[in-house]
């Protein structure tokens, strides 16, 4: 695929249909003997979590979301999951003392729903390696960047103000350092001239929503594999 580069991209060019790039080929995605079981992990619009749960009632994704956990308790994700039928498990950052006890929470809930694995779908807290750690490669987390550019806060002004003519967004799986895990999955998205914040977010996000559902099946063959050799997570 060829993008030509921010200084000669005309005004005129059509937002809706320009050219992308998916890593792997998403389709069609993996199918397992019985669907995988997830938890999703979220702190405000709740887009990503959304798209994962219409996957799943398409039969795209072969996955049940079993419960969404939200540490603003007035967060949009929360109304969505309402209104979508999924349990929601609210805990409030605010009333821990340290990352490690809201970590240790989310544990416990994980743990009791019997999720196979998590997706960190704008989960914006810093997690310890209690929550890595008791979900070791099974703690998958999406990023609005082509990792391992632009980690952290802000990934969208970051590639702006580096004057990159490519970004995009990346699946990965979660270490103890942030946005550093192995990378599972992602879309390369053009930056055009006339890109602003705004602009260049709404075009990320949309190739977040066709990404997330093919890297969960992705990760969801390596964690089935773990369980069939007799490997613990």
């Amino acid at each position: 695929m060829s993008i030509s580069t921010n200084s000669s991209q005309p005004e005129s060019v059509d937002q809706n249909n320009l050219p992308s790039l998916i890593w792997p080929d998403p389709s069609p995605l993996p199918r397992f003997s019985h669907p995988l079981h997830l938890g999703v992990m979220a702190s405000g619009n709740g887009s990503n979590f959304e798209v994962l749960v219409k996957a799943t009632e398409r039969k795209q994704l072969d996955a049940s979301i079993d419960v969404l956990v939200v540490n603003n308790p007035d967060c949009e994700a929360r109304r969505r999951a309402e209104r979508l039928g999924i349990p929601c498990v609210v805990h409030d950052h605010r009333k821990f003392s340290s990352r490690e006890q809201l970590d240790q929470a989310l544990v416990s809930t994980f743990k009791k729903m019997s999720v196979e694995g998590i997706v960190m779908a704008g989960w914006m807290r810093i997690v310890t390696p209690i929550l890595v750690e008791a979900f070791t490669d099974r703690l998958l987390n999406i990023h609005p960047s082509l990792l391992p550019s632009f980690t952290g806060l802000d990934a969208v002004g970051q590639a702006l103000k580096a004057g990159v003519s490519i970004t995009g967004c990346s699946v990965h799986r979660v270490t103890a350092e942030v946005d550093a895990g192995p990378v599972i999955a992602q879309a390369a998205v053009p930056i055009l001239c006339s890109d602003d914040h705004q602009r260049l977010s709404q075009r990320i996000q949309s190739q977040e929503h066709k990404l997330l559902p093919l890297a969960v099946a992705i990760a969801g063959q390596s964690w089935r594999s773990q369980v069939n050799s007799g490997v613990e997570g």
